[in-house]
């Protein structure tokens, strides 16, 4: 029999099952928040008219500095951060091309 934790907040947590509990419940935020990131790249590829800007380096910087500056502020290694963010910002272009690619094939 399992026992279902309510998860609660890192340092309150006294066991294992308190601390994997609240780790499923971010983990499972993650990946709602997620899902709006790629919502967003889906509205970019029906909104862009070029394929050619759904590349743009000068706003990757300004996320990944946006991110970066974020992580700085927080009790985070900033340099994971930005490397999760640069693997993030990578997907989502690659995301957002095949979506580009997808809305034009008919």
């Amino acid at each position: 029999m399992s026992r279902t934790v309510s998860p609660i907040e890192p340092a309150k947590c006294n066991d294992m099952s308190e601390v994997r509990a609240g780790v499923d419940s971010v983990d499972a935020q993650l990946v709602e928040l997620l899902a709006v990131r790629f919502a967003y790249m889906d509205a970019a590829a029906r909104i862009k008219t070029e394929r050619n800007a759904v590349r743009d380096e000068a706003r990757k910087l300004q996320v990944l500095k946006n991110v970066h500056d974020a992580a700085n502020g927080s009790d985070i290694p900033v340099e994971l951060v930005a490397d999760l963010w640069e693997r993030l910002v990578e997907a989502s272009i690659a995301y957002e091309l095949d979506k580009w690619d997808a809305n034009r094939v008919r």
